[in-house]
């Protein structure tokens, strides 16, 4: 925590250059706002003073897009590929490497681009200030077209008679994307209720239309929108504000003069009449298209310069359809109106809009869907809303508003991203989203005036301008669409004449060249970079305080917290039986979701909201430090609320974990289903870990008991069970009612509470009674140890791109864990991986694990490649033996290494992070040990690691999740291929 200053010390009599437009008293986060124009060019400025250390600076355009060929995002990557100061191919990854940077990327919105830094040491955010600013005003790229092929498209040739094929990070990076249904469908509903504007476009890049792109429009984009004139700079946190100004003045801003830009984002003409649409996604050959549709209704709900209004519709968003037992996801259920319904409220562009969507839905019960929305908001206006649930969606977001825990990520920048929401297209209310108090003040006021009711009738049931679209699966959709590009490429290259070929070839050579030269040496030294002076030699010290409750540990946490405290009721897993796995991931999703002994299952969720943070259950799971094999598992019940509520919050959790009802069967089939939808999307979405997952639980008993419980096996399991749910919904319910006798037990309590002092008095008395209230029947338990099978598996997608996963344990060969491997993660996540597989490859990520138990890792993320990325890490030993890096980079690769570490941590993260340690059996010396090795370590350390990688690949552990076409192109690789989805 931090306390911010009252007063502003930025002294404005030094700032020539700007003129103040405003300054605010900005309470709600304990500030000072300033905005102000740069007199020369017109920039907008804001900063935000106060005394968080956590620094941000972000320099944004606006970039609406015209088409989608995804101009705005291959722009964003190829800026940072060396510019005017820092002429080298990829100083953000020299930057990266040598940065104490707490955040350092970039990011493309459909109307806006935005180039974000953070870091608590002021030279270092210097540093990074600096190298942005130069990628944004002078990139390369009109140097180097390379950067365009690499980072946007290219024709790929390596031999005049073929193949020709596409390639280039941006274009696989949106294959990826455009694989998923849920993406798709996203799109396709912004596309639909803004077709004539710039909502209409993809600014990403559909992958049909991003080699349509040229060279030339790529650099026109550049010239029209990246210019002072269209920016809005943003300064945060504890800093010389008025030096910081001045450097940007006199090394760039001044540099330009004043230019009219014309990137006003236009808003939709309204409909007469609601569009009804129909599109299709593919799945693969082996889901079914029966019920199988996504059935969306969407509607403009005015702009986002209404933060009234929008917040008024987030908290709608809760009442109406978000929470469980909200009327308009139960009436859609118990119609049996898709297998999962949900919906948003999208308030991060112009005009605004509200959805229903209904997942694995029949595309025939359209109508109904539509009917049955608008008779419970109609119902809704007459009767209205249930004011508990206002009440409730009102204080979740309060709570969630004054609270501020955006864990890793520092709070400057996510006021920074959220105050462009209204910035954007409003200088008269720049700082509207950092200043909400007053408005849930005022919404507490309104919630019993009409005020929401009135919203509904306006806005979701009178409005004509809306859509309603139906997203039907396509089998084979893939695949045409991959044999329909083949086709237009082969006859592209037999339109060539044989110079043009050789020219291709030619091309398609020097970009690897390219690619493969390595940096100068003496260039790189442009990068500014810290000494390891600068790096902070002691770790921050864990806050465990053993403390017992009646023979229960209880491990006190002792943090600033802001009067919030947060709870961890943890029931060890030591005794469980390896068939009750998935159950208990089951389990995490039904105890909250059910109806209890004095709640129905919507009432018991808007009573827990209105008083407190939040109670959820989980599953935590820890690797033990000294051992390869051993872990330990808890069924945990989490909560957090204020310290006068905590009875509040202990009551609640008593109703949950004593009286929760598993009888009704409807509500329980209800949950599988909509587990069983979002696995089938986060499965794929985030295939990398996935895939890592999986191939860890061949060898690695803790990776076996987790993919049981939320992997591969665990959807297995729920896509079985959902289909059989009829015969087997008896036993089920036995099974879950046995489990929670058998686990929430009070011989198995621990307690972690993280909070101030004088809050845990309270907290250990409601521990002492809640223990008393617990199972203590006599129950039989048959524990049996984790089995593993080792089994490489390729699992089919729809999907065109893959997520390749290679695991290991080189403690299992007889190494030792080391700091140095904290190293060689960042070297070859920005060295030899993203050479290789990004860079070279195509692919968006790549990423590398080396844990304390052995564990690890190599594994790609949306890559258009198989078994070359195999080879890629069969090639790492010898990367590592050959390791050179002087004092200059080792330094460098030092500082990126503790940047990982030394993220600042809210006061839930420092608890969290220290019960983590106390249940891995990390001390302190440990910890220290290992920070040691890191600060000394030389390039003989990295050599050293060669056998280790070696050990690791030896194991010969493989998984891939990707594109049915590729798996099976390469089949031999595997023991089994099996579709990721079934049905």
């Amino acid at each position: 925590m931090y306390y911010a200053k009252t007063e502003a010390t930025m002294n404005l009599d030094d700032l020539k250059a700007y003129k103040l437009v405003r300054k605010e008293n900005l309470s709600d986060i304990r500030s000072t706002g300033y905005l102000l124009r740069h007199i020369k060019t017109g920039a907008r400025i804001m900063v935000i003073e106060n005394d968080d250390d956590n620094k941000v600076f972000n320099i944004a355009f606006r970039t609406p897009p015209k088409n989608s060929t995804g101009v705005a995002h291959i722009l964003e990557h190829s800026v940072l590929c060396g510019s005017r100061d820092f002429p080298l191919k990829d100083p953000f990854v020299e930057l990266v490497k040598g940065s104490l940077n707490t955040f350092l990327n970039a990011m493309t919105y459909p109307d806006k681009t935005c180039y974000p830094v953070a870091s608590c040491n002021d030279q270092d955010f210097q540093n990074l200030m600096h190298v942005y600013l130069d990628a944004v005003f002078y990139p390369n790229i009109y140097k180097k077209e390379e950067i365009f092929r690499q980072e946007g498209w290219s024709y790929h040739l390596e031999k005049p008679e073929g193949p020709l094929t596409y390639n280039g990070v941006v274009y696989n990076e949106m294959k990826g994307a455009f694989s998923s249904p849920d993406d798709v469908l996203e799109r396709d509903i912004m596309n639909s209720l803004f077709p004539d504007i710039t909502y209409g476009c993809e600014s990403g890049g559909d992958p049909d239309n991003i080699p349509e792109l040229s060279y030339e429009e790529f650099l026109e984009f550049h010239r029209t929108y990246y210019h002072p004139s269209n920016s809005y700079i943003y300064l945060y946190g504890n800093m010389d504000m008025a030096a910081k100004l001045d450097f940007i003045d006199r090394n760039y801003l001044s540099g330009f003069d004043s230019l009219y830009v014309d990137s006003e984002i236009r808003e939709q003409q309204p409909f007469d009449k609601m569009h009804d649409l129909v599109m299709e996604y593919p799945v693969a050959e082996s889901e079914s298209e029966e019920n199988n549709s996504y059935l969306a209704y969407s509607v403009v709900t005015g702009t986002a310069m209404d933060t009234l209004k929008c917040t008024a519709f987030d908290i709608l968003d809760y009442a109406l359809l978000s929470t469980p037992g909200a009327p308009l996801k139960k009436a859609l259920l118990d119609a049996g109106i898709g297998s999962d319904v949900y919906g948003s409220y999208e308030d991060g562009i112009r005009q605004t809009y509200f959805d229903v969507v209904a997942k694995g839905a029949d595309p025939g019960r359209k109508e109904e869907f539509v009917s049955i929305i608008r008779k419970v908001l109609t119902d809704t206006v007459e009767n209205g809303i249930d004011p508990k649930a206002l009440e409730a969606g009102i204080n979740y977001m309060e709570f969630r508003y004054r609270e501020a825990d955006f864990s890793s990520y520092p709070k400057g920048l996510i006021y920074g991203l959220d105050i462009l929401d209204n910035w954007l297209y409003d200088d008269e209310h720049p700082f509207a989203q950092v200043q909400l108090i007053p408005v849930f003040d005022k919404l507490k006021e309104l919630k019993n005036q009409g005020y929401f009711e009135d919203l509904i009738q306006r806005y979701l049931l009178d409005n004509p301008h809306g859509s309603v679209l139906t997203l039907n699966p396509s089998r084979g959709l893939t695949a045409r669409k991959a044999k329909a590009l083949e086709d237009k490429l082969d006859a592209y290259l037999s339109s060539l004449s044989e110079e043009e070929k050789t020219e291709l070839v030619k091309k398609t050579a020097n970009l690897e060249q390219y690619q493969e030269t390595p940096e100068d040496p003496e260039a790189a030294k442009c990068i500014p970079m810290l000494k390891r002076e600068d790096i902070r030699k002691e770790i921050t010290p864990f806050t465990n305080e053993a403390l017992d409750i009646d023979g229960s540990l209880f491990l006190y946490h002792e943090v600033p917290t802001n009067g919030i405290g947060y709870l961890d009721l943890m029931f060890d897993l030591k005794d469980l039986a390896d068939e009750k796995i998935p159950y208990l991931g089951l389990l995490k999703s039904v105890l909250g979701y059910v109806d209890t002994a004095h709640y129905t299952y919507g009432e018991l969720t808007n009573e827990i909201n209105a008083q407190t943070g939040g109670i959820m259950c989980g599953v935590e799971v820890f690797d033990h430090a000294d051992s390869v094999d051993a872990f330990r598992a808890f069924f945990s019940v989490r909560g957090k609320a204020m310290y006068p509520k905590t009875d509040v919050l202990f009551k609640m959790i008593r109703e949950i974990i004593n009286t929760s009802s598993l009888k009704d069967t409807k509500r329980l089939h209800e949950i599988i289903a909509q587990v069983k939808s979002r696995a089938q999307s986060s499965l794929v979405s985030a295939g990398h870990s996935t895939a890592v997952l999986r191939a860890a639980s061949y060898t690695s008993p803790m990776a076996a008991f987790q993919d049981k419980m939320a992997g591969i096996a665990y959807y297995q399991f729920i896509e079985k069970l959902d289909k059989e749910f009829e015969e087997r919904k008896d036993d089920l319910v036995k099974e879950l009612s046995h489990l929670m006798q058998e686990i929430l037990r009070p011989e198995y309590l621990c307690v972690s509470y993280t909070g101030e002092r004088d809050s845990l008095m309270d907290v250990q008395k409601q521990v002492k009674a809640l223990k008393q209230t617990l199972h203590k029947e006599e129950v039989s338990v048959q524990h049996q140890n984790m089995t593993c099978v080792k089994e490489n598996e390729g699992f089919t997608t729809s999907g065109q791109v893959q997520y390749v996963a290679q695991t290991g344990n080189f403690r299992k060969k007889g190494y030792e864990y080391t700091g140095a491997l904290n190293i060689l993660k960042v070297a070859l996540s920005y060295d030899y991986l993203w050479t290789n597989i990004r860079v070279k490859g195509g692919a968006y990520g790549c990423m590398s694990g080396f844990k304390r138990s052995g564990e690890s890792f190599f594994v790609s993320y949306r890559d258009p490649h198989l078994r070359r990325t195999l080879d890629v890490f069969k090639g790492i030993p010898e990367y590592v033996r050959s390791f050179k890096a002087d004092e200059r980079e080792m330094t460098k690769y030092i500082i990126g290494t503790i940047s990982g570490k030394d993220v600042p941590r809210t006061p839930k993260m420092q608890g969290a992070i220290s019960r983590s340690a106390w249940f891995c059996g990390i001390t302190e010396e440990m910890a220290q040990k290992e920070r040691d090795e890191i600060l000394k370590a030389s390039e003989t350390d990295i050599q050293e690691l060669a056998p280790l990688i070696e050990a690791i690949l030896d194991n010969d552990a493989v998984c891939v999740v990707g594109s049915e076409p590729a798996i099976e192109k390469e089949k031999e690789l595997f023991d089994t291929v099996l579709p990721l989805i079934s049905c």
